[in-house]
């Protein structure tokens, strides 16, 4: 039944709610986000967890007592210790249970503490649906009925016994066809719920459709006789919350395709229509550049960055998706150069639907002042929640497109057509297109106007702590995806995004978050929809409160391996940087890396290091080159050969990878100062511009030369500055630009934002004061195609892209090492004969990062025929100095010029 301004009819009540509740009407679509039904006298910590439909556990209470389970359909519950129980409609009695509980059950609620498990009586369980729409209340009694203690419960596993036909619904959200659109939304705790509709973004509700529920699934469903593709719509789901008691929500869809401006209203669309696809949509294919995961040469790329700053961009089009389009652009020369010399990914920084950026009249903040003053950070902090800059790790919803990189947010059409156009612009420069993904936390919970799932099943999406509390180690509102629904949301985002958009590769935000699990399910999943291989990359980060497997076997560093799934390696990057991420003060300088100087170039804050953390470092280094695969064998600096799972990396094993495609290596990303920053604040200060360039292209031959996936932040290449921002997530247009007319790298454009940089600001203020700091147009453009060489080079031999870790253990093989070995410089050789894709008998390559030339011996390439990489001889080779590298075949000896990285073959 339909409700509509010429159709009055109530529909029926929804199955699962009350008969006396009325339909929702047709104006509560236009009132306020949330309506508040029936107050909560006051809000209790859920300490007890539903362990499933019929157990409960409650940590750190007594065995004693009597316990009872109260509930109320309006939430006018009120337990107060010490006196009796008020307002309930009812209550159920438990009992505690000696049973052991089920294996899987004792394994997923491991980290719930001691205290008793308390058992519903089989008479009773009947009644577990419908007293999950009201407030529920635990308490313990003593025999008159005083409460002696009061709880809420923690609902998700009795939710996820209750309703686990629910994960195998393959079309949740809204579905138009010819003749109708049927919508279904998860909410099992909802007493009612209903569907507006609306004709435009900003217009009022046109229709209202009662849903009715399936008690098998939670799952509210209805349909509209009628295609409502183009139209808008929200939810209005009444159920009870945490805190405000019984309201009603208006709500937009978790499984938004689309939406209208702001995200207020979601959009009816079937993505298969053809008015959604760009011309050719459907027999576009990515490049097929990549025949396994070593292949990946990874290029990290923010949407507005990309555009933003182009002058040869028409301006509409200016940190657009659009912008992809302008094939002559510079912004799009530099790509398709890339692609060229072999990058082969473009991974954009999220570009679902993003809850930090306003969609229309974003602030845009002109900024000016000298290198070293606090003024643009100022004018930036103004307007910093305002502008129209996030790196967008702030999710809102998941399956839609961000609408502020379309040409118009406020038509849900063109945020999808354009995003497809975007991905056929960077396929037809060569370049596949990966995805940030942040299923790890969302941007808001419980009732803020941008929190979805938890206005619609509160308490459910997310990982709570022993109080009830939502975690937030990730620095958002954790979500929590061994939840059935929550893993199925990931899952189905993920699916979506590599079908209907055609994505190639996904990177998982703090993927150590997510549940091994869930990442191999996930990885079949999206397999078998697109019917080829999708590669996963992540942060493998172990903390928090999954760390160290508390509540699961995580996707992390240490446990993924074997999974194929790629991690982040940390080995060779914090070798190269020096120091860590959470430096600060002196320690930013001091704390050098094995490219920067450590040891035998020191700064002036560094002091006298002992020879053994170059050595030590050195082998980092060659950890990183091999891959991190845990049974490679490395001969170290004190004299032993150890595997490289028995070499300590600050307490964990410095190889952790079972094959070289779970390895993803990098010196610089979006995180943390980029390369250039870290090395303007680690090397000596009389370091020349141009070696400053050198020891820029230093860092990125290590990721170049290293087995695994390569992966760059966009700019690297080009010596890319954020003048020492360490944290420019929110730090506005001015502290994330890119100029790819290679003039400037906007080092010294103002003290970073205070909120993460203030602290440093002493030490800041110098360097960016001093011009010398900045690089020249003609260092730029050194690092720019030096580094196109080393893409080249990688790109022309499968030794870079060894497959497995069988072929990295056979056929690399490390000299210079051991105790005599020269610190400063790493050599290795790669035998190539009868390796497919090999097309050379050996490879050869050497870093040298010293000051001065060294030379280097190896007694296995004594009377072998070297000669140097045709890349370095080439007349337009980016780096000249690498062509006076020598070889001599009657000792095995090898001359590296200084702050150079070089390659030999072997025909």
């Amino acid at each position: 039944m339909i409700q509509t301004t010429r159709h009055a009819a109530l529909a029926a009540a929804a199955a699962f709610a009350s008969s006396a509740h009325a339909a929702i009407p047709l104006d509560a679509c236009n009132g306020p986000a949330a309506t508040t039904l029936a107050a909560a006298p006051h809000a209790l910590e859920a300490r007890a967890i539903w362990l499933e439909r019929a157990l409960a556990k409650w940590p750190g209470a007594p065995a004693n007592g009597k316990f009872r389970l109260h509930h109320s359909p309006t939430a006018s519950i009120e337990a107060i210790v010490g006196r009796k129980m008020e307002g309930a409609a009812g209550a159920l009695d438990l009992t505690v249970s000696s049973a052991a509980v089920a294996p899987s059950t004792a394994a997923r609620f491991k980290y719930v503490a001691a205290g008793p498990t308390l058992k519903l009586a089989d008479k009773d369980l009947a009644r577990l649906p419908a007293l999950h729409r009201e407030q529920l209340v635990l308490t313990q009694e003593a025999p008159d009925g005083t409460i002696l203690a009061a709880t809420r419960l923690q609902a998700a596993g009795a939710l996820d016994d209750l309703y686990a036909a629910a994960e195998q619904v393959p079309d949740l959200g809204a579905t138009p066809t010819r003749k109708r659109t049927s919508f279904k939304l998860w909410a099992p705790t909802a007493q009612q719920a209903a569907v507006c509709v609306f004709d435009t973004g900003s217009s009022r509700a046109s229709a209202v459709h009662q849903l009715a529920a399936d008690s098998a699934t939670g799952i509210w469903s209805g349909q509209a006789p009628a295609d409502l593709s183009g139209r808008y719509y929200t939810y209005a789901v009444d159920v009870v919350t945490e805190n405000a008691g019984l309201v009603r929500n208006l709500v937009t869809d978790p499984y938004s395709v689309s939406l209208t401006v702001d995200s207020a209203r979601s959009y009816v669309a079937d993505l298969d229509a053809a008015n959604l696809k760009p011309p050719g949509w459907d027999k576009e294919r990515a490049p097929q550049t990549v025949k396994s995961a070593t292949d990946m040469a990874v290029y990290e790329l923010h949407v507005r960055d990309f555009s933003r700053d182009d002058e040869t961009v028409p301006p509409a089009k200016r940190g657009k998706y659009a912008a992809f389009g302008e094939t002559h652009s510079d912004g799009m020369r530099h790509l398709q150069a890339l692609a060229q010399a072999g990058m082969t990914d473009i991974h954009l920084l999220p570009v679902y639907d993003i809850a930090s950026i306003p969609e229309k009249n974003c602030a845009k903040p002109q900024p000016s002042g000298a290198p070293d003053s606090e003024a643009q950070q100022a004018l930036i902090n103004k307007t910093a929640h305002t502008d129209c800059y996030n790196w967008g790790y702030d999710p809102w919803h998941y399956n839609a497109p961000e609408g502020s990189y379309a040409s118009d947010a406020a038509d849900g059409a063109r945020r999808i057509v354009e995003f497809r156009e975007m991905v056929m612009n960077l396929h037809r420069a060569g370049l596949r297109v990966g995805l940030d993904v942040v299923y790890n936390h969302t941007f808001a919970a419980g009732q803020d106007g941008k929190s979805v799932l938890d206005r619609i099943v509160p308490g459910y999406y997310h990982r709570l702590d022993a109080a009830g509390g939502i975690e937030r180690s990730t620095c958002c509102d954790n979500t929590a995806t061994e939840h059935r629904m929550m893993g199925k949301l990931m899952i189905d985002s993920t699916v979506l995004w590599a079908k209907q958009y055609k994505i190639d590769s996904f990177r998982f935000d703090l993927m150590g978050h997510q549940p091994r699990a869930a990442m191999e399910r996930l990885q079949a999943a999206v397999d078998k929809a697109t019917g080829r291989n999708v590669q996963l990359l992540g942060e493998g980060w172990n903390f928090g409160e999954v760390a160290n497997g508390a509540r699961f076997v995580q996707a992390s560093q240490l446990s993924l391996n074997g999974s194929g799934i790629g991690t982040f390696s940390d080995r060779a990057r914090d070798a190269v940087r020096g120091g860590g991420a959470g430096d600060s003060g002196d320690a930013l300088a001091a704390r050098q890396g094995w490219t920067n100087g450590l040891v035998v170039d020191p700064n002036a804050k560094a002091g006298t290091r002992p020879a053994t953390e170059l050595l030590r470092a050195a082998d980092m280094v060659r950890v990183g080159l091999a891959g991190a695969l845990r049974g490679y064998p490395l001969a170290t600096f004190d004299g032993g050969t150890r595997k490289l799972e028995d070499i300590d990396y600050g307490g964990q094993p410095a190889g952790y990878a079972s094959e070289p495609g779970e390895t993803v290596n990098y010196v610089e990303n979006h995180d943390n100062q980029t390369l250039y920053d870290n090395n303007a604040l680690k090397l000596p200060l009389d370091t020349s511009s141009a070696d400053r360039a050198r020891v820029q292209v230093l860092g990125l031959a290590v990721t170049a030369f290293s087995q695994g996936i390569a992966y760059y932040h966009a700019g690297s290449d080009i010596l890319r500055s954020k003048s020492l921002d360490r944290n420019s997530f929110n730090s506005g247009d001015w502290f994330n630009r890119l100029d790819w007319t290679y003039q400037t790298n906007h080092f010294g454009t103002g003290l970073p934002p205070a909120a993460d940089n203030a602290r440093d600001w002493p030490l800041f203020k110098p360097l960016l004061a001093n011009a010398a700091l900045r690089p020249q147009p003609a260092d730029i453009a050194f690092a720019r195609d030096a580094f196109r060489d080393l893409l080249a080079i990688r790109a022309g031999t499968t030794l870079l892209r060894l497959r497995t870790a069988d072929d990295v253990q056979r056929r690399l093989r490390f000299f210079n090492t051991g105790p005599q070995q020269e610190p400063t410089v790493v050599a290795a050789t790669i035998d190539g004969k009868g390796y497919a894709g090999a097309r050379h008998a050996s490879l050869t390559y050497l870093i040298n990062v010293d000051k001065v030339a060294h030379v280097v011996t190896d007694a296995g390439l004594r009377g072998r025929q070297l000669r140097l990489h045709p890349v370095h001889t080439a007349a337009n080779a980016g780096d000249k100095r690498a062509a006076t590298a020598g070889y001599d075949s009657a000792n095995g000896t090898f001359s590296i010029p200084p702050r150079t990285a070089v390659v030999f073959v072997e025909e």
